[in-house]
């Protein structure tokens, strides 16, 4: 219906088998470009149901529980209204019907189960394509929109479906279904994850409320003291006054109100008088106190005194009276006159604007009170009439504000708008106008006081809050590159700040599209990434994961930009387990929204690499439309590759369903190396070549951590493997080496994992049939690609003895003596320690051919490679080179110790059957020590290793001697030569094993009774004969009594 043709369609039904059976279908192309292109998840459903192997078939189950049916088939809310449900209804399709019943009713599966067997085979009659286009929606309206199945939403992630009991049961039979069906809970929607973020916009560190009057950072005020001498009454502590019963709590108020009522004719009745408000300052900043005297009529007895007092000393401190009383009261009755206060002092400071001393006396109480109100409004959720604060009151703190003001003055309107929009209160709606934002980014621009510059952009913060438009007028009129620029400013308050108001305006759609495409600023944002700052750290984490919610080409710039190093060293000093601070908290809920919304980003930039890829799949030209959508989605594939090697993202993206859509794209590759496809005209080689490479570097790094397999090996094998080996026949070098390595070091893991590896394998399959054949061509080539080649044998041969078979029915034996005559003079390469290691495999496996191995000269070269490689380990002035050498010599040892082990068991059964009378095979036998003779000629090699430190050396070397003459004799003439006899003196010096000891008596013995030679050489040896003669003595231990006599023995050949 998508592409408006069958999958696979021929004229005849023979071809129209054929190709059902063994081609695989194009990927769906809609005829109109115009259309949106077929969605991730639909190709992977297509690639489900149309799977060749009935036992990877997507089931009943998979094909219910798959992404691309995400939200069809729940429920919805019941809700929900009459209409969209109307709506829904009419849109559904009969299948979609189907499946719901089938969740409804398992019991039905089989009734089920047969109509669509009936709907399958009738499909495979041959169709005409017009008849399989989609009839029209009802009412006979065209609606081709709704049948186009990438037209939906492509979800990120899998969503599960729920299943009932009867199903769930077949999900966990052993039937495979498609790697793509795999759900995952943690899977969040962009409007649940969107809402998380709002509420983290806003943290409490941003929302600290400090005092406007007596803050030092603003107005340094002298202390207040008072003289308990003048007072006229007792100077009653803190503590006293808060616990007076009402009867003296009221005299002591009557008190306090006489005195301030009296009239001022002297000097020294107000000095009274101003003493007494020091001491009303004192008291009133005790919470208790503070609520008793506010609601009292001593507040109304301050208002008028406010009013009329002559003396404006005494106004002033009334003033203060009154603003700390509203600073420190628990909470407000509505009968309470502050909107009084509040008109009064909004027209004392009218009426003297030019008076900037009584304007930072004044400016304090007033907002401490509109800030009372403010929060008391909050609390009670009612709003009352009493509480309006008057207008006037809002345009003198804004003029409060303008340029020409004190910097007092403006410090201090700034701090009552920060405090006030703190609040969500009609009080902080009194303050949204159109210039305030533009006033207040003017005085955090033009200040040269930090406290004032960090109180002013914190005020347009809280401002923003109630109104985004606050901050977009900033911006509307200093520009963005402005505002941005002020993220660097060296304060770490301004940048919570200005990352906070970022944040808010981005939530809300403001600049959104001009601050997503903006590098500039989004540089600029991960810079911050390096604050010692918790929570600027964290506001930087939420810019980022709003912008890459809009703009995902973005993740790649942020990913250049060490994102993925910020997240690791991030999440470790968060994880969970150790004691958070408030900022690590929310620094953590922040950077797992982020975390999360990059794992849910990630298959849909897979899903659109492989649209890209499969909209050109078979193309040599692709249309400039094709070549646009390649642009934009080739060069995201790096982000897959950091995401792969950071032990934060790992685990969470290599999954199945990763695994899969990864073996798609190398097949894609493929076919561009192939040059099937062209995409080089569109992206332009090099980076076309740098798409491949990065490719492939993923996979190498996922392989790094064999555990993210161990649950995914079949789709390894089906979906990864087969495009690799096809690149292993590439024409470019670089491609054909990678994917040998890929090949060997996947290939070890898998083998490794898989113990037994049947005749039906997938993985032998593949290698039988399509690997080795290429193996001729291969090894032949230059360096390194043989070297490479072998590695990949050595991995399948080291693990499982199939291989081995497979190895030697490959007719390989021939090919790797070959390799062995074109590298022999560089012993120490790779290609030589691949020979050896592969050799040292087929050897030591038990179902090893070994007569084919001697029949094509495994013996010459063993001697061969066995004669350098000693010559260097015992070359003293070679010491470079000695780790590697000693590295191949055991090897060789293992090697050689194989052989001989093979020879003596096959001439001890030989010698066995003849004995018996059985009529044995002995010509075999004797061919074989035909074949093995040469190995005589290592003897005089072997005798100087037996002094090595390493005690492998000497143990195997040891073995190998002792068969030897076991099976020759003293074959070879320089076997006792006086270098070895002094060697096995030595030895026998040096060991104090008597296992050891008799093992080179006996090699000893064997020598001088085969070949008389070897004993006139003993009889020389005057340094071996005094070695045997301190063994020879009787009267030892019962344990050495062996080794006495082995050495007597020998001493009475020799004449002694």
């Amino acid at each position: 219906m998508f592409s408006g043709k069958p999958p696979f369609f021929s004229e005849s039904a023979s071809e129209l088998i054929e190709k059902i059976f063994y081609e695989d279908p194009l990927p769906p192309v809609p005829k109109d470009s115009s259309v949106p292109k077929a969605s991730s998840d639909f190709i992977n459903l297509l690639n489900g149901l149309l799977q060749k192997d009935p036992q990877k078939r997507l089931t009943w189950a998979g094909l219910l529980r798959h992404p691309f049916w995400k939200d069809a088939l729940t429920r919805k809310d019941p809700d929900s209204s009459t209409e969209d449900s109307s709506v829904r209804n009419s849109m559904e399709c009969p299948g979609s019907q189907d499946s719901k019943e089938l969740l409804a009713s398992p019991q039905s599966g089989q009734t089920k189960g047969e109509r669509s067997a009936q709907r399958l085979s009738r499909s495979l009659r041959l169709e005409n394509p017009a008849e399989l286009r989609p009839k029209n929606t009802l009412g006979g309206q065209q609606n081709e929109s709704m049948f186009l199945l990438s037209s939906r939403p492509t979800p990120r992630t899998s969503t599960a479906v729920e299943l009932s009991p009867a199903e769930d049961g077949a999900q966990n039979s052993p039937q495979k279904t498609s790697p793509l069906i795999k759900s995952t809970s943690g899977h969040m929607s962009q409007q649940d994850l969107e809402s998380r973020m709002r509420e983290l916009i806003y943290t409490d560190s941003d929302l600290v409320v400090t005092p406007i009057i007596d803050n030092p950072k603003i107005m340094k005020q002298p202390p207040i003291k008072f003289d308990s001498k003048i007072l006229h009454l007792p100077a009653h502590s803190v503590d006293k006054l808060a616990s007076l019963k009402d009867q003296d709590w009221n005299d002591f108020l009557q008190q306090v109100c006489s005195q301030i009522d009296s009239t001022e004719k002297t000097t020294g009745a107000s000095r009274a008088k101003l003493n007494l408000l020091c001491y009303l300052c004192v008291v009133a900043g005790h919470r208790e106190v503070a609520t008793r005297l506010l609601h009292s009529p001593l507040f109304q007895l301050l208002i008028q005194h406010l009013r009329i007092a002559p003396n404006w000393d005494v106004r002033a401190k009334v003033a203060r009276v009154i603003g700390l009383l509203a600073s420190h009261t628990a909470e407000l009755q509505e009968n309470t006159p502050v909107i009084e206060a509040i008109t009064l002092l909004t027209e004392l400071i009218r009426e003297n604007f030019r008076n900037s001393k009584l304007k930072q006396c004044l400016l304090p109480t007033l907002g401490e009170l509109i800030y009372l109100v403010a929060t008391q409004e909050e609390r009670k959720k009612t709003p009352g009439e009493c509480w309006a604060v008057p207008l006037a009151a809002y345009t003198v703190l804004m003029r409060c504000l303008r340029e020409g003001e004190e910097r007092v003055v403006n410090h201090m309107a700034a701090k009552i708008i920060e405090n006030v929009c703190t609040t969500f209160s009609a009080q902080a709606q009194g303050f949204i106008t159109g210039e305030i934002g533009p006033v207040l980014w003017y005085l955090f621009k033009h200040s040269t006081v930090d406290s004032l510059r960090i109180t002013a952009i914190s005020a347009l913060c809280r401002i923003t809050r109630h109104s985004p438009t606050a901050f977009q007028n900033v911006i509307e009129k200093v520009g963005l590159n402005s505002v941005i620029n002020s993220l660097a400013s060296a304060i770490c308050k301004v940048q919570q700040y200005m990352l906070t108001l970022f944040t808010a305006m981005l939530s809300r759609g403001i600049h959104l599209q001009r601050l997503i495409q903006e590098k500039d600023f989004v540089s600029t944002i991960i810079r911050l990434l390096d604050s010692p700052s918790t929570s600027i750290r964290a506001k930087a984490f939420l810019v980022l994961l709003y912008i890459l919610i809009h703009n995902h080409e973005m993740l790649l710039l942020s990913c250049q930009a060490r994102l993925v190093m910020y997240i690791e060293r991030d999440s470790r000093k968060t994880t969970p387990g150790k004691e958070q601070q408030s900022g690590n908290e929310y620094l953590s809920k922040c950077l797992d929204l982020l975390i999360r919304h990059i794992v849910q980003e990630l298959p849909r930039i897979l899903g659109d690499v492989l649209n890209a890829l499969a909209n050109v799949s078979g193309r040599k030209h692709p249309s400039t439309v094709q070549a646009k959508q390649l642009k934009m989605c080739l060069p995201l594939m790096p982000i897959v590759l950091h995401l792969v090697t950071s032990q934060v993202f790992r685990p969470q993206v290599v999954t199945e369903e990763f695994l899969f859509s990864y073996g798609s794209i190398l097949s894609h590759i493929k076919s561009v190396d192939a040059g099937e496809t062209n995409i080089d005209g569109a992206v332009g080689l090099m980076a076309s070549e740098e798409f491949i490479k990065i490719t492939l570097s993923t996979f190498e790094a996922i392989i790094q951590y064999p555990v993210l397999l161990k649950d995914c090996c079949s789709t390894v094998v089906d979906y990864i493997l087969p495009p690799l080996v096809s690149l292993v026949r590439s024409q470019n070098v670089e491609w054909r080496l990678f994917s040998l390595r890929l090949l060997s070091e996947t290939t070890s893991l898998l083998v490794h994992q898989e113990a037994s590896v049947d005749s039906d394998s997938d993985l032998l399959a593949l290698i039988r049939d399509v690997l080795l054949p290429q193996y001729e061509h291969i090894l032949t080539e230059p360096d390194p690609v043989p070297a490479y080649a072998l590695k990949l044998l050595v991995a399948m041969t080291e693990h499982n003895p199939t291989f081995t078979r497979l190895v030697e029915e490959s007719k390989l034996i021939s090919l790797i003596f070959e390799v062995i005559l074109e590298h022999q003079e560089n012993i120490l390469g790779n290609t030589m320690q691949s020979v050896i290691a592969l050799l040292n495999n087929l050897v030591a496996c038990k179902d090893s051919n070994m007569k084919l191995l001697y029949e094509q000269g495994l013996v010459r070269h063993v001697c061969n490679l066995f004669t350098e490689t000693v010559t260097l380990c015992l070359d003293a002035d070679n010491r470079n080179s000695n780790e590697t050498a000693a590295a191949l010599l055991c090897s060789l040892l293992d090697i050689l110790h194989g052989m001989l082990t093979y020879t003596s068991s096959v001439v001890r059964l030989a010698l066995q059957a003849q004995k018996s009378g059985s009529g044995g095979d002995t010509q075999a036998a004797e061919d074989l020590l035909l074949l093995s003779k040469p190995l005589t000629d290592l003897i005089s090699l072997l005798i100087p290793l037996l002094p090595n430190e390493d005690p492998e050396v000497f143990e195997v070397s040891s073995k190998c001697l002792s068969i030897l003459v076991q099976l020759y004799g003293g074959e070879n003439p320089e076997s006792l030569s006086p270098e070895n006899a002094e060697n096995f003196a030595d030895l026998l010096t040096v060991k104090e094993d008597p296992k050891e000891q008799k093992l080179l008596l006996r090699i000893l013995r064997r020598m001088i009774t085969s070949n008389e030679k070897h004993l006139e050489s003993l009889k020389n040896a005057g340094g071996l004969l005094q070695a045997l003669g301190r063994l020879a003595p009787a009267g030892g231990s019962s344990a050495d009594s062996t080794v006495a006599s082995l050495a007597q023995e020998i001493l009475q050949a020799a004449g002694r």
